[in-house]
């Protein structure tokens, strides 16, 4: 299976661990995922939430055309994260 993820018709390239991220977020877009969903569902062992803030940082740097007021990929301060539905 070809992991494939473009951007305007651009291909972004993206490490297996933030293809990861994002296809949980698209799965449930619209809804907010905890950092403990996310957190279980990219690593099999309990894992330090920074490595998801650093992983959520490098994939808005390659999916956001202004990583530091993020349009797709919002945080909920203290819950977790929302990918925005398609409008």
């Amino acid at each position: 299976m070809r992991r494939i993820v473009k951007l305007r018709d651009q291909e972004v390239k993206l490490s297996p661990k933030e293809y990861e991220l994002l296809r949980v977020m698209v799965q449930h877009a619209g809804k907010v995922l905890t950092h403990r969903h996310l957190l279980n569902e990219l690593w099999a062992v309990p894992t330090d939430a920074q490595y998801l803030r650093v992983y959520v940082r490098q994939l808005r740097q390659k999916i956001e055309d202004h990583p530091e007021r993020p349009h797709y990929i919002t945080t909920e301060t203290g819950v977790g994260y929302r990918l925005r539905a398609p409008d």
